[in-house]
């Protein structure tokens, strides 16, 4: 197995130096961040009330606005017009976007899977007509891939495309629903089928005759973004617009979406960040009982919680970014193979894009219910923005394929990885299941400090095998219909790399600390660690209960009894610590 395979984090311990963590940040990442997070303060902030309104005109012209200080070029190569940023920078931007509101969505939409099929998937012809206008801002992207019958099912699209008499260009005709940037887009991503077919993916411009837009929708949050149909009625498209090649838009789509899901994961990191920051600062300046409601135990309880759940998605997302930038840094981005090179290289790492795109959006959904919640009534009037983060933040567990389509991704893509050699997931499981009856197979973990961590995250790992193997078993013809088993399985899978990616992050710290575990880290490491382990046991064991029963069930339970055994920590007071630290600083901060 290749170092650091995607997957690989199931079957190995990482080595902390192959692992990119926030604190690896360069001087020109921090300029990266600077330079967003100005623009999106004094420019973007200020007018968040008008662009919920949907004044006319504005959003468009803040995105062409923003990129001056390159917030929409930055994955554009340099070549074509753009900044050619690294993953890490890119990542950046799309983590300090959520300060501008809506526009966060807007920008992300056009950055990522407005632009990059181009960037990855376009010809150099279609590079040179296209990525300059998308990266200084006098065109603005958008993705058209669902369809009122194909959401997540979008090879099931009934958009068609024929090649006319001429053949000069393709007829589309079909709908495409729920479109972000549709209102102001210049150009559309889109896919059809080819003689009904051939499903591929097209460039269409928007003064092209045929085209229409539906209605704005009227939704319950991201109100200042534009969304609607794009109505295609015989709407010509050149033959040259033709995407990547004919038959093979499920390369372009599944891929892009891969890229989607990990960014879709950053930005709730920044959106986590910023509903933290407004709740510390209501929780210190909220007075009852004579005391501010920050003093009192169960509001520290909520905040410290928040702080570790944002922590742990922060290293998840970095890590990502660290693997897919040193697959794809190498990639000549104007080569005829570039496309061929980054869809291997981006699918290499499908099942954490899904991890990150799941834990990402579930731990914003936690965040933002505990700001409301701290806020009070306060927390669900209008005058207040955590009102509209809540709002805000449920569409994340839609975007980009729902939740449970990607847990049911996760575990499939691994089985994929497995039977093409790439990933020796299923021999893992058989040794997995062989180490069950040896009683020194099983260790149990030691009892404290980094040692216990470290060993807990391994013993996790092989329930995870075990859970696996268990399943793959009882069902190996029919796998794909127990999906609750499977979404089970994502889950422990999903705990296994947010511990992995935690402790390599503070492994990494104790390093450069003399081998001193950071304090706060430390505190968040040791509380999640320990809590991720009560819910992997509780999934396997409901796991073994559907697979398997008499003495089969026993021996399981005995073996995961061995594997989760531990010595409690005080995990009171270590969140009242970590909530300590952030009402002490006033916003998130962990160091």
């Amino acid at each position: 197995m290749e170092k650091n395979a995607g997957g690989s984090f199931l079957l190995e311990t990482a080595d902390p130096d192959d692992i990119f963590t926030p604190e690896d940040m360069t001087e020109e990442h921090k300029l990266v961040a600077k330079a967003a997070e100005e623009f999106l303060l004094g420019e973007v902030a200020p007018v968040i009330d008008d662009l919920e309104a949907k004044k006319e005109g504005l959003m468009p012209q803040l995105l062409r606005k923003s990129a001056e200080v390159g917030l929409m070029g930055g994955d554009i190569p340099e070549e074509y017009g753009g900044m050619g940023l690294d993953k890490i920078s890119s990542l950046i931007i799309t983590e300090k976007v959520p300060l501008g509101g809506p526009f966060a969505v807007a920008n992300v939409d056009h950055t990522g899977i407005g632009s990059l099929p181009i960037v990855y998937f376009g010809n150099d012809e279609q590079k040179k007509r296209y990525l300059p206008g998308l990266a200084n801002g006098e065109l603005i992207g958008s993705y058209a891939l669902t369809e009122p019958e194909a959401g997540t099912d979008a090879l099931n699209a009934k958009t068609t495309a024929t090649l006319s008499e001429g053949g000069k260009y393709y007829i589309l005709n079909g709908e495409k629903q729920f479109i972000t940037n549709a209102g102001y887009a210049d150009i559309f991503i889109t896919y059809a089928k080819i003689d009904g077919e051939q499903f591929t993916g097209f460039i269409i411009d928007r003064d092209s005759e045929g085209l229409s837009l539906g209605e704005e929708e009227d939704k319950m949050g991201i109100r200042g973004t534009s969304t609607r149909s794009l109505i295609l009625d015989n709407v010509k498209v050149p033959v040259e617009n033709l995407l990547f090649k004919p038959g093979k838009g499920h390369v372009v789509a599944f891929n892009i979406l891969n890229i989607g899901r990990y960014k879709l994961g950053g930005a709730c990191v920044g959106a986590a960040k910023l509903a933290l920051a407004d709740t510390i600062q209501y929780a210190k300046s909220r007075v009852q009982f004579g005391h501010p409601i920050a003093d009192f135990g169960l509001i520290k309880e909520k905040i410290g919680e928040m702080v570790i759940r944002t922590f742990v998605a922060e290293s998840m997302v970095y890590r990502n970014a660290g693997l897919i930038e040193d697959r794809l840094k190498d990639i000549d981005m104007t080569s005829p193979e570039a496309g061929f090179e980054s869809a291997r290289g981006i699918e290499e790492y499908a099942t954490e894009c899904s991890i990150n795109k799941v834990y990402g959006s579930e731990m914003l959904d936690y965040v933002v219910d505990e700001a409301v919640q701290i806020h009070g009534g306060y927390g669900y009037i209008k005058d207040y923005p955590v009102e509209r983060y809540y709002r805000d933040s449920r569409i994340n567990r839609i975007f980009e394929g729902t939740n449970e389509i990607n847990r049911l991704l996760i575990l499939r893509m691994l089985l994929r990885r497995a039977l093409k050699g790439e990933l020796p997931l299923v021999q893992a499981m058989k040794q997995a299941a062989s180490d069950l009856l040896k009683p020194s197979g099983l260790r149990q973990a030691p009892q404290e400090g980094m040692e216990m961590l470290e060993s807990l995250t391994e013993n996790a790992k092989k329930i995870g095998l075990l859970v696996a193997g268990a399943v793959y078993q009882a069902h190996p013809d029919d796998l794909s219909e127990q999906q609750e088993l499977i979404g089970m399985i994502s889950d422990i899978i999903i705990e296994i790399f947010a511990m992995d990616s935690l402790l390599a992050r503070v492994k990494k710290m104790m390093k450069r600390n003399n081998g001193e575990m950071p304090e706060i880290p430390g505190a968040i490491a040791n509380v999640y660690v320990i809590d991720a382990m009560m819910r992997i046991e509780r999934w396997a064991k409901l796991i073994f209960a559907a697979v398997a029963q008499g003495d089969v069930l026993r021996t399981q339970l005995s073996a995961l009894k061995r594997l989760t055994r531990y010595m409690p920590v005080n995990s009171v007071a270590l969140r009242r610590k970590v909530a300590d630290r952030v009402l002490q600083a006033g916003r998130y901060l962990v160091s």
